[in-house]
């Protein structure tokens, strides 16, 4: 069985869930750890409602972002986790811990990459005039949001649509997307060739 670890910086809906999706069975894996670096996210609070352990690398009592980052990394190999998931993670991830852990971190991003990378995305996508926003899961690598592509969920933009109906719309499909793509790498089932990431057995096909 798979050991997950989940590293957020929010409120932790979508480490919701996956939690939801363990508990039930659908991804057969284990979470080992929580990893945040606020220690008033309310993510804390749904990691201790089902004993999964918490750790607190709280990035202002850092002197500067190389201690922080050390420490993040030191969390991270404790965990002995075999795959990582970003879930409303805030800050970018220095390039030498994405290569310590490369194939092995995947987040999710409330815009179809590679358009509308970054913050606000939903505002990005109302500003330029889209008929379609969504979500992306992808495996993490060097850039911001630049990652082999797991798996794509659309959503149709309404004229009536603000930045906050719009990310709560998308909402809904990322809490759909992540823990299918959590299923998907702990069966085993993603192959990365290139930029392409391929699903064995995809039923799709």
């Amino acid at each position: 069985m798979k050991r997950i670890a989940v590293i957020a910086s929010g409120r932790g809906s979508n480490f919701q869930a996956i939690i939801d999706r363990v508990c039930d069975g659908t991804i057969p894996a284990q979470i080992t750890c929580l990893i945040t670096d606020n220690p008033s996210a309310y993510a804390i609070k749904r990691a201790e409602n089902h004993n999964i352990p918490v750790s607190v690398i709280n990035f202002s009592e850092y002197a500067d972002r190389a201690l922080y980052n050390q420490a993040l990394e030191n969390a991270m190999r404790e965990c002995r986790a075999d795959l990582f998931v970003l879930a409303g993670y805030m800050r970018l991830l220095k390039p030498e811990t994405v290569r310590a852990f490369a194939g092995k971190m995947i987040n999710i991003h409330p815009a179809l990459l590679p358009s509308f990378s970054g913050l606000h995305a939903q505002r990005q996508a109302l500003d330029y005039g889209v008929k379609i926003a969504g979500c992306t899961v992808h495996f993490v690598d060097e850039g911001m949001d630049t990652g082999p592509i797991i798996l794509q969920y659309p959503v149709v933009v309404l004229n009536s649509d603000t930045e906050e109906s719009l990310a709560a719309r998308i909402m809904e499909f990322e809490h759909v997307a992540l823990p299918q793509a959590v299923k998907l790498f702990c069966e085993d089932r993603l192959e990365v060739s290139g930029r392409k990431v391929i699903i064995n057995d995809d039923q799709r096909e």
